[in-house]
């Protein structure tokens, strides 16, 4: 029988402890247990049958430092130690009572050198040296592997992948935590969790370091979040050292309650680490059928994380979009010249600004990216502990930062071309990543919310199918430039509502455009920081034209919406304001402006809305008819930069913290606006239904202003 057969329905009794049973057969502190066990094979073979006399359903290799280098210092090889030791175990099982079934685990504990950053070992020679265990593992007859006591959740990562891409046995993995609920090496299980079983591991949990009473949090925290089996196995409590030996002070009775509370918590898979024997496991055999599996209610909602943080994304989430060289000169610069400091520091910028993710962009002609995303990985998450997102459409490239990476990240991103996401998504699977997923194909980017709608339903049904879980799709249906294409951001909202309501996805809606073109809510997002712009362009153009007596059009963004004119202009103190909304007619500007100079003024200012357009057109006219040098300004894309507003900025925090609120409350498919100063929420439909309407009474305070 697979042990993963065996598990769905039981509950998997393990050994107990090795180290502790050979010291009791001779072993001496500072020998090689290992070697210990190659050179005394009938004491190894005694032990094992002692465990599987007690219960055992798995009994563990003597093999836990059996790698190279440990080994070649002692004149042994990895193939020889652990071919041995495999030996040892079957043959203990085939002279033990087989009426239950029994399985070997090959042990792979820590290597003993810490991995970069933190040591010298490089994440690639830790891979080679589980490898070369694994293999011989599978070799000699294992039925499963068993990677265990690691205190560094690359180092598990490493010797995972070296076990899965190389074997096809099942694989267990377990992490040592002390009482603060960290790995030695800050790891939380919570991470572990979201990382170790992404890589595709059968069973997950913890080992070693504290006793039963100890590790019930964190047992508690794996058990919610993990949808593989849980292993838990506990010490005999806290040890004191007497005499140079260490005395445990828990006995199988405590232990065996310890075991209940791990089994009611979720836990299927038990056994002993250090100071436990077969007294141990068999209080926990003969008392089996008092244990029962539980289902427990899991935390579905999806993580990403480094080792010692992690984001669960249930509400709006800021990712720092800056580490990406496209229109950045100086970043492009720092790449080329590998300047990883100004990288850095550019990232950490971000943290300080409030980005929960950072995403993180190499890509550029001038260099190999396939080189450059794993070294600017490692260097960042050397320093920072922000989870990191990798974005890359060079495909080696996103699977290196993938591999690299310490933690579950998101690959930012898959598209409905099925190159894309046949190429793509088996490797966001292997690495136990997010995705993000755009609504584009091989035809663009559809104009309507169904067109984007096929598309992201092609991509979440892909995900599926090679394994990745819904809650670990990300959609995004591509708003591209709103001021320019009004009418697809509309189609884009409708796209959001679409997407949550049929492949189960949960949206809020906030008003971000500097056109403020959105009915249902006074004003949007980046309308005031917009104003701020034009109106400061506007001082500067009127000095020049006041000292040469000029007529200045002005033209502004808004595409069809007239507000960013009619406000500016009223700011300005505009002669004249021309928006889509109220049409103009040009003999009557040549009017009003010949009658301003004949009234003593200086210059005459026009303020003409994007969606009218024909600025240029429109001086030549004036000029040509009333003889008043006339010239035109295109403010272009400024309106759309800089940094933002103090009223934006307060307004986009009041309106994200409502967005938090609905997602909190689980409401979705609603849009967050101001009204009379106050924020609230409607419906996205009942939003995108409304008629637009035109500030008609600020319209006529600009005609009384201009006269």
């Amino acid at each position: 029988m697979d042990v993963r057969e065996y598990i769905k329905n039981n509950i998997l009794i393990f050994d107990g402890a090795m180290g502790t049973m050979l010291q009791q057969k001779g072993l001496q502190i500072g020998e090689n247990p290992e070697v210990f066990g190659l050179k005394n094979p009938d004491k190894l073979i005694e032990i094992h049958k002692l465990y599987l006399e007690a219960g055992s359903n798995v009994i563990t290799t003597n093999t836990f430092g059996a790698n190279e280098l440990k080994l070649d210092k002692l004149g042994y090889t990895v193939e020889e130690v652990v071919d041995n030791a495999i030996n040892m175990a079957k043959k203990a099982i085939e002279e033990s009572d087989k009426s239950k079934p029994r399985f070997v685990a090959l042990d792979l504990g820590p290597i003993g050198e810490m991995l970069e950053p933190i040591g010298t070992l490089s994440f690639d020679r830790a891979y080679e040296i589980f490898k070369r265990q694994a293999i011989q593992g599978e070799k000699s007859g294992a039925n499963l592997i068993i990677i265990e006591t690691m205190m560094d959740l690359y180092e598990a990562k490493a010797a995972v992948l070296a076990a899965k891409e190389n074997t096809n046995l099942p694989v267990f993995c377990t992490m040592t935590f002390d009482e603060n609920g960290r790995s030695f090496t800050g790891c939380m299980p919570e991470s572990m969790v979201a990382t170790i079983e992404g890589l595709g591991v059968d069973a997950i949990g913890v080992n070693c370091s504290l006793g039963p009473k100890q590790l019930i949090p964190i047992v508690e925290k794996i058990s919610k979040m993990a949808t593989v089996p849980v292993i838990v196995q506990a010490n005999a409590g806290l040890p004191d050292i007497v005499n140079g030996q260490a005395i445990y002070n828990v006995d199988s009775e405590e232990f065996f309650i310890g075991v209940e509370k791990f089994v009611q918590l979720g836990a299927s898979i038990i056994g002993g680490c250090c100071g436990t024997n077969p007294e141990f496991i068999k209080k926990i055999s003969d008392n089996i059928s008092t244990l029962k599996k539980v289902e427990i209610e899991k935390n579905n909602s999806c993580v990403v994380c480094s080792p010692s943080k992690f984001v669960e994304i249930k509400a709006p989430t800021v990712i720092g979009e800056r580490l990406n060289p496209t229109g950045r000169k100086l970043l492009k610069e720092a790449l080329i010249n590998e300047n990883l400091d100004y990288i850095i520091n550019l990232g950490l910028e971000q943290i300080e600004g409030g980005a929960d993710i950072l995403n993180v962009n190499v890509g550029l002609p001038d260099i190999d990216e396939k080189k450059m995303m794993p070294k600017v990985i490692k260097e960042m998450q050397s320093v920072m502990d922000v989870p990191l997102q990798v974005d890359s459409s060079n495909i080696e490239a996103l699977e290196q930062g993938l591999r690299y990476y310490n933690g579950k990240t998101i690959a930012n991103s898959v598209n409905g071309k099925e190159e894309s996401l046949n190429a793509i998504l088996p490797i966001v699977k292997k690495y136990g990543a997010c995705i993000v997923g755009l609504t584009l194909d091989e035809k663009g980017i559809p104009s309507t919310a169904e067109g984007r709608f096929k598309i992201a339903e092609k991509i979440v049904n892909k995900a599926l199918f090679y394994g990745i879980k819904k809650e670990d799709i990300f959609i995004d249906c591509l708003s591209l430039t709103v001021s320019a294409q009004q009418e697809e951001a509309l189609e884009t909202l409708k796209c959001i509502k679409m997407v949550k309501e049929k492949l189960g996805v949960k949206t809020i809606g906030l008003p971000g455009t500097i056109d403020n073109d959105l009915t249902y809510t006074d004003y949007t997002i980046g309308f005031d920081t917009a104003l701020n712009t034009v109106v400061d362009a506007i001082d500067k153009i009127r000095d020049t034209s006041t000292s040469h007596e000029r007529v200045s059009i002005v033209e502004v963004m808004g595409r069809n919406c007239g507000d960013i004119a009619l406000h500016t202009g009223v700011a300005c103190g505009a002669e004249y304001i021309i928006t889509p909304e109220k049409g103009y007619d040009k003999d009557e500007l040549c009017k009003v402006i010949l009658e301003g100079k004949k009234a003593g003024k200086m210059h005459n200012l026009v303020l003409l809305a994007e969606g009218v357009g024909g600025a240029s057109e429109l001086a030549k006219y004036i000029e040509a008819q009333t003889g008043i040098e006339t010239r035109a300004t295109v403010l272009g894309h400024i309106q759309r930069g800089g940094a933002p507003s103090a009223f934006d900025r307060v307004l986009a925090s009041r309106m994200g913290s409502k967005a938090i609120e609905l997602l909190m409350e689980g409401k979705t498919s609603k849009v967050v606006g101001i009204k009379n100063n106050q924020i609230f929420d409607q419906d996205i439909d009942e939003a995108l239904a409304l008629n637009r309407t035109f500030d008609e009474k600020l319209y006529e305070i600009s005609e009384e202003i201009s006269k």
